[in-house]
């Protein structure tokens, strides 16, 4: 039976989260189906400062366990 499971994140922090994601693959074994991703755009921060907050993302996997 196929199963998902959500990864998010901010765009300034993606190389823990790709550690995060690679980890959770060894640690389950886990055969994947298919891996979607989103970033959400956030609007200007602060009072005029032309500065943008960080941006989420959302990482989606679709896979099966490795137990069936």
């Amino acid at each position: 039976m196929r199963k998902v499971k959500i990864f998010k994140g901010i765009e300034s922090e993606l190389l823990p989260l790709e550690a995060e994601i690679n980890g959770w693959l060894e640690e389950n074994q886990a055969q994947i189906v298919s891996v979607t991703g989103n970033i959400a755009p956030q609007t200007v921060g602060g009072s005029g400062g032309g500065t943008f907050s960080t941006s989420d993302v959302l990482i989606i996997v679709v896979y099966e366990p490795a137990n069936g």
